[in-house]
């Protein structure tokens, strides 16, 4: 869909008419730093939820990264991200995945090559969310980020109980109290062995290696393992406690 041929007086964004968008965008190719959180404040605020002229926006936002600058190029990467994050599954025939499937398709390409060239492990785990977006993978999309953080907050799936899940450098554990403001208990995690990964997780893996982000890669493992609740002793699949945070 060309974006020059889109009537955006009948599309919607955070505030209203989308009729100031095409300017708006104008503004964003001209200066992606400065403009980049009142693009975000327009067409996806909190980075998760989306309009119709956040969707219709894909193709400018593609022609955007295509000739930007590679000192703007992640910038523009992870607006478009975090709009195609919002967007309904592959399975759904109207998704705008499908609908825009050619600048998604550009975007996709350009965040890969982004991933390689990327050292910094903050971006390069958001670059990694956007290419996941792209693609259509839900949850782990916009789950990644505890690995950026080093903190999962999930709750125990036998008794319920809240804790936190840290995956660190030096030290992974989960606990039941906030182990930054005191001594705590700690479990340990237990990480997924390399054989064991299979699908995203291995995917996830073998990527984080090859880009030489071998924390990150560390991380998955444990991120894909197990832990026992440090309240009933029972063990639960550390992956499948995260997931259910977003699962209604």
């Amino acid at each position: 869909m060309d974006e020059r041929m889109t009537d955006w007086s009948t599309l919607t964004d955070a505030c209203g008419s989308a009729e100031h968008v095409p300017a708006l965008l104008d503004r964003f190719e001209a200066d992606p730093s400065g403009v980049w959180s009142e693009l975000m404040d327009h067409l996806c605020p909190q980075l998760d939820t989306a309009f119709t002229a956040s969707f219709a926006a894909l193709p400018r936002l593609a022609e955007i990264a295509t000739a930007g600058s590679p000192e703007t190029l992640g910038e523009v990467l992870l607006a478009a991200g975090a709009i195609a994050s919002c967007s309904p599954g592959l399975s759904d025939p109207d998704s705008p995945l499908t609908v825009f499937s050619a600048p998604i398709a550009v975007l996709h390409d350009l965040t890969d090559r982004r991933l390689s060239q990327t050292a910094g492990a903050d971006e390069y785990v958001n670059l990694l969310q956007a290419l996941l977006s792209f693609e259509g993978v839900e949850i782990w999309d916009r789950s990644l980020d505890g690995l950026q953080t080093g903190e999962y907050e999930v709750d125990c799936p036998y008794c319920g109980i809240n804790m936190f899940v840290v995956i660190g450098q030096d030290d992974s554990f989960c606990c039941t109290d906030d182990y930054a403001l005191q001594e705590v208990q700690k479990s340990p995690l237990q990480p997924a062995r390399t054989q064991q990964l299979e699908g995203l997780p291995r995917r996830l893996f073998t990527r984080a290696l090859a880009d030489g982000q071998e924390s990150l890669a560390n991380g998955v493992r444990y991120l894909f393992g197990r832990a026992p609740c440090p309240d009933c002793e029972t063990e639960f699949s550390v992956a499948e406690r995260v997931m259910a945070c977003w699962i209604p």
